[in-house]
């Protein structure tokens, strides 16, 4: 009974909380048009700390997406573009001699900033790849003998093009990893595309307007943690992330042979956190298993391996975590 008590305090406190998430919507509806999947990512992202990879082609409004997001909640936005002769320097900064100083002094990269913009960072060779990764990984940057610690919020929104691969360095499965998500961006509809030539030709772009500070998302962080959940659906988490294991323990032994490797206990930490998120954003104070379901194959789709065989058979891994998902008993 006093439990019953509890999660209904709590789920009061998270709907007066996440009121804000509905400002934070209407002023991205102002500038995107569509892509409320994408806007959802960078949410279930800015609220659990977490870097996204976005896929899709060119011309889809991530940069958009991601710079309107910087100006609601007033943080800082760099985009970088990843290059094959871009040097790990040019992102983190360097030790320049200043001739009126007499001495070297830091000059610091893009990477100072809360969100940055990593554009088809499968462009670059691996010394950048890992020196933007380190980054993401420690929150810090070593210039000289000097450790800086990066913003808070520091989020990075790397993009790839899924078409274009000649003459890229695609991202090792250890780097993928750090990626919290990985969120495939589409085409919008053809209403949602009307409204994007309409406001692209009106005389005025429309702008979103800064609603939020970058205190208040910190401070939300903490309250995203404090979203309930309930044994069961920890467990029903465990058995999603061993299926991609062990898919013969939940009676999948047809996907065996597909699995090269499955997910790292960073899928069942990142799974739990965004499905956490997912409950915030929908002011809700619990997680229920449509949120686990919801954001699955975001964070798992590029923590598993196929094999040649599933590659021959055109088998993807939203394909296998689909399949798993329908097998996995539902708490």
């Amino acid at each position: 009974m006093e439990q019953r008590v509890d999660i209904k305090l709590l789920n009061e406190k998270i709907e007066k909380e996440s009121a804000f998430i509905k400002t934070i919507r209407d002023e991205m509806g102002k500038v995107i048009f569509g892509q409320k999947n994408l806007t959802d990512s960078l949410l279930t992202g800015l609220l659990t700390n977490g870097h996204i990879l976005l896929e899709g082609v060119p011309g889809l409004a991530k940069t958009l997406a991601v710079r309107t997001l910087a100006s609601i909640i007033d943080a800082s936005f760099n985009r970088i573009q990843f290059t094959p002769d871009l040097l790990p320097a040019d992102l983190t900064g360097t030790m320049i001699y200043s001739q009126k100083k007499e001495e070297f002094v830091v000059r610091k990269g893009p990477l100072f900033a809360n969100f940055i913009l990593a554009d088809e960072i499968n462009r670059s060779p691996a010394k950048v790849q890992s020196a933007l990764l380190e980054c993401m990984q420690e929150r810090q940057v070593t210039i000289g003998d000097i450790s800086y610690k990066l913003d808070d919020p520091f989020m990075v929104l790397a993009t790839q093009n899924p078409i274009e691969q000649e003459g890229t360095y695609p991202l090792p499965e250890a780097q993928t990893d750090r990626f919290m998500m990985k969120v495939l961006i589409t085409y919008p509809s053809v209403e949602e595309e009307r409204l994007i030539i309409r406001e692209n030709l009106a005389r005025e772009f429309p702008t979103a307007s800064r609603v939020l500070s970058v205190a208040d998302i910190i401070a939300a962080r903490d309250v995203v943690r404090e979203v309930y959940m309930d044994e069961k659906i920890e467990d029903y988490i465990l058995n999603i992330v061993f299926a991609t294991r062990f898919p013969e323990r939940e009676g999948l032994e047809k996907l065996t042979p597909m699995i090269e490797y499955g997910s790292s206990p960073r899928a069942s930490v990142n799974i739990s956190l965004a499905s956490k998120a997912y409950a915030f954003i929908r002011h809700r104070g619990y997680v229920i298993p449509e949120d686990v379901r919801a954001v699955c194959h975001d964070v798992m789709r590029h923590r598993i391996g196929l094999t040649y065989e599933a590659e021959a058979e055109n088998v993807t891994t939203d394909e296998i975590i689909s399949e798993i998902l329908n097998k996995v008993e539902v708490p």
